[in-house]
């Protein structure tokens, strides 16, 4: 049996103790948060298991082989490399760390020591990113002209990341799960309306060496929540709305057809408009594939798709979007 232990549990936290807790071959055996609430609320959740307020109860305790960590990104990285420096695998909230230096520094330590790390990006798992992997794969929409994302809502306010930290993670990390290509630079706009030196409204924009460009609109100031993905390309085209209880990929033959390319005044463009259809979409909790996923990498020692090294891709891009933010929206090369 795999004994799991849990640091955080605050809104994420029951989700991933109850999953972890639902396998055969795992079982949660203790929870740390410095929140005596919480860990009330995790006694009452679970009442066999031990609870305490210091993670390295969890981190250093010899009966433990995987730590959780679902905590803000600023506690994410000492606990990480304490559970790793003791012979514990890792799975962590996104995103994975606060730096790139952080998730460098903790990929090294988990090949020393031979120990899987798997970051939480629970999207990849979905019905719906795995059809569009799928439709992409096997080049149903064609070459990729454009991914562009919209995920907004009203709040929730961070205290200690911005929205791009907060929201674009889940996309950035869809992006670079379906794409086979690499981002090579970025630019990013964001606007802090309270003064709090936080972004709150923010818009990036991804570049590609093929003529690729990816967007993301993210927004905590929306009246109404949105989640809409958009995917151009040559052939097809595909919107995702991942509200949308039961169609949520529509796929589009619609497109643009260049007959004349000999000059701007004799572009000929014939435009294509045929059949819409909504493929079947599989609606397993992605979190129960996910927790799944990682006690079968540890057993067989393979590395999961969203290890420490997807982690680190997304770290990239976010520090580099504070630092185009800080320049006015300057690009950053990747």
């Amino acid at each position: 049996m795999i004994k799991v232990g849990l640091i955080g549990y605050g809104y994420w936290g029951p989700n991933i103790a109850r999953n972890f807790n639902a396998h055969e071959e795992a079982e949660i055996s203790i929870i740390s948060d410095i929140d005596p609430e919480a860990l009330s609320r995790a006694q009452k959740a679970f009442p066999k298991i031990e609870t305490t307020a210091d993670y390295k109860d969890i981190t250093r305790s010899k009966e433990i082989d995987i730590v959780a960590i679902i905590t803000p990104v600023s506690s994410h990285y000492e606990p990480a490399k304490d559970a790793l420096g003791n012979g514990k695998h890792v799975f962590v909230e996104k995103p994975f760390t606060a730096t790139v230096k952080e998730a460098e520094d903790l990929i090294e330590l988990a090949e020393k020591k031979s120990l899987q790390i798997m970051v939480d990006h629970t999207f990849l798992f979905t019905g719906g990113v795995k059809k569009i992997k799928e439709l992409i794969d096997n080049n149903t929409l064609g070459d990729l002209y454009y991914y562009d994302s919209t995920r907004v809502n009203l709040g929730l306010f961070q205290h200690d990341i911005n929205v791009i930290w907060d929201l674009a993670p889940h996309d950035l990390s869809i992006m670079n799960y379906v794409i086979k290509d690499q981002p090579t630079a970025i630019t990013a706009n964001g606007v802090d309306h309270f003064g709090r030196g936080i972004e709150d409204v923010a818009y990036v924009t991804v570049y590609f060496d093929n003529n690729l460009i990816a967007h993301f609109n993210v927004n905590w100031l929306s009246p109404v929540k949105i989640r809409n993905t958009l995917l151009g390309g040559t052939n097809k085209m595909l919107v995702w709305n991942d509200l949308e209880p039961d169609e949520k990929i529509r796929i589009y033959d619609k497109g643009v057809d260049i007959k004349n390319k000999k000059g701007v005044y004799d572009l000929l463009v014939d435009y294509r408009s045929g059949d819409m259809w909504a493929p079947k979409v599989d609606k397993t909790e992605a979190l129960k594939i996910e927790t799944e996923y990682f006690i079968e990498c540890i057993n067989d020692k393979k590395r999961p798709v969203n290890d420490g090294s997807a982690g680190l891709d997304v770290v990239r891009i976010l520090e580099a979007t504070n630092e185009s933010i800080k320049n006015n929206g300057k690009m950053v090369r990747l």
